[in-house]
């Protein structure tokens, strides 16, 4: 079973296709399904590829190929638009949806939660976040975790952490902090005179003790988004 816009960028692309004989940009069906950002089509075309309608051909642009169709859009007439059922009255005592601000943000790679990892630095897309989790008016960026070692402050490997960008931090908080120019990790930050600690939240990881000058503050967790 896929939802309404699932099938609105399936159509979208098959149409696209069969006219031109080369797939839409992402900004073409960003567009045509009238989303805000290129994340929300990522996470379509992610969700039409496990469920085996197209597959991403490696190493070539704009490269997707279809593989098979629902049963509905066989059939004349069809319409992802006017599925029925897509659209049912709310419930008595709904409360009225009203707009949430978003803003765009980098999502810049991955961060270790575990042993540190090459330091990040390159963006690789960007991501909607609601405006409530950005704090203070300094620059934010996203994250996403590979490992398990702050598993127990609810940090799991997948999420996608948000980070403001700062270069100083209060004991106890979570922040990314870069080793030695080289290594980029998400840890508590303890300071100790002149060392610096970077706590796991989880007993099978030790806790590393650095000199000061060698660990930079390069920002600080504000926020997290999690997908099941």
């Amino acid at each position: 079973m896929l939802t309404r816009k699932q099938l609105e960028l399936l159509d979208f692309i098959k149409t696209r296709m069969d006219k031109d004989g080369v797939p839409p940009s992402f900004d073409e069906m960003k567009d045509a399904l009238d989303l805000r950002s290129k994340s929300g089509i990522h996470r379509l075309i992610t969700a039409l590829e496990e469920r085996g309608f197209i597959r991403r051909l490696a190493h070539r642009a704009r490269a997707l190929e279809i593989l098979k169709l629902p049963e509905a859009m066989e059939k004349p007439g069809f319409s992802p638009k006017l599925i029925k059922g897509d659209k049912v009255d709310p419930p008595r005592d709904a409360m009225p949806i009203s707009a949430i601000y978003a803003m765009e943000i980098p999502v810049m790679g991955r961060i270790a939660a575990g042993v540190p990892i090459e330091a990040i630095s390159h963006i690789s897309h960007h991501l909607a976040v609601p405006g409530s989790m950005l704090s203070g008016n300094g620059s934010h960026y996203a994250l996403e975790v590979k490992g398990d070692s702050m598993i127990e402050a609810g940090i799991n490997d997948g999420d996608i952490v948000v980070i403001r960008e700062q270069n100083t931090a209060e004991n106890g908080e979570i922040v990314v902090a870069l080793v030695e120019d080289a290594e980029a990790t998400l840890k508590r930050f303890r300071r100790r005179g002149s060392m610096i600690a970077l706590e796991a939240a989880n007993p099978a990881y030790e806790t590393r003790v650095f000199p000061d000058h060698m660990v930079k503050v390069q920002g600080r967790l504000v926020g997290l988004i999690r997908s099941y």
